[in-house]
């Protein structure tokens, strides 16, 4: 089973080899695959101006592999993708407390997604947002995201709630959503994925050097 890693400032250094394939994914993923070339890089990792030292990324690891799915959290009172990018999606302003991070670069390797079907990776990656989200206190996460996110997010118990109009970006119909974290919403995103054990690693500090 993939295992999901809680890395930032404080522990980066132990995870230098796996963020350089995190990065590497991302460019994959956004870039080659999605076509967003604003972001190609000549060294082909994905990384935006919101990749600070107070970014908080979650990496899906799967043993005898590596890297194989992600998401990133940024503190809502720092500069962030909606704050600076995207204003016009919260109507009433964008939420910003202590205890609410903006959520944004979900991906899943793409051999491991499942058309048709819920994707058991996603799950565990969505399972990891929330029970990261738990253990700091995090009371919501805010999201950029495309329309079809609210339908998701909802379908798993994440109630969430669009925050202004939708924008047109290039080819996309853009929205800003803010969910609930709740053990209620774990729960249920558990039941929906089969998935009964916690997610997130719980390795001695620093040990892992990849």
């Amino acid at each position: 089973m993939i295992q999901v890693h809680v890395v930032d400032a404080s522990n980066s250094f132990a995870y230098r080899g796996d963020l350089d394939s995190y990065f590497r994914l991302r460019h994959e993923i956004y870039v080659d695959e999605r076509g967003w070339q604003d972001l190609r890089r000549p060294d082909g990792r994905e990384i935006d101006a919101f990749d600070t030292p107070e970014a908080i990324h979650l990496l899906g690891i799967e043993p005898g592999r590596g890297v194989v799915a992600g998401s990133r959290f940024v503190p809502s009172l720092r500069p962030h993708l909606m704050s600076e990018t995207f204003p016009q999606l919260a109507e009433g302003g964008v939420p910003r407390r202590p205890n609410i991070f903006e959520w944004t670069r979900f991906f899943v390797a793409r051999d491991l997604r499942e058309p048709g079907r819920p994707c058991q990776a996603a799950g565990v990656i969505y399972c990891g947002i929330l029970e990261f989200c738990i253990q700091r206190h995090i009371s919501n996460l805010t999201i950029v995201c495309e329309e079809y996110w609210f339908d998701r997010l909802a379908s798993i118990g994440w109630n969430p709630k669009q925050l202004g109009p939708a924008l047109a970006h290039g080819d996309m119909t853009i929205i800003g959503l803010m969910v609930d974290v709740s053990p209620s919403a774990l729960i249920a995103t558990r039941q929906f994925y089969r998935i009964t054990e916690p997610v997130l690693w719980a390795e001695t500090p620093f040990k892992r050097l990849a």
